[in-house]
């Protein structure tokens, strides 16, 4: 089987900043084959992670995926809402949207700039 590069998308990512930081919106699907970005779902970054839904551990996977992805401190990741939902809302502590999306993109995820209209 052939590992296929993301499918460039033209939505953009909601990333909004906040004191501090910024908001990481973020659509999971737990269970799969893989833990992956797998591009953007409805201004979402989607993402795909072996672990199961049961017990949060998808959300502690999710957590340590995207840090890892980053090259940051788990601690820096905190998830905001969505704990029981595949949609949540992610504060990363540090870093700007613009810089949030340059990691992003850094690490082959596919993410349009906002577009300004």
């Amino acid at each position: 089987m052939i590992d296929n590069p993301p499918t460039p998308v033209t939505t953009p990512l909601a990333i909004r900043d906040i004191p501090g930081g910024c908001t990481l919106p973020v659509r999971v699907h737990p269970g799969a084959r893989r833990s992956a970005i797998d591009g953007i779902h409805d201004g979402a970054l989607k993402v795909s992670l072996t672990t199961p839904p049961t017990d949060g551990r998808a959300n502690q996977a999710l957590v340590a995926f995207l840090a890892g992805e980053l090259h940051i401190p788990r601690a820096r990741v905190t998830l905001l809402t969505g704990g029981a939902s595949r949609t949540k809302s992610l504060r990363i502590a540090g870093l700007t949207s613009a810089q949030l999306r340059a990691a992003l993109s850094d690490n082959r995820a596919t993410v349009a700039p906002p577009t300004t209209e």
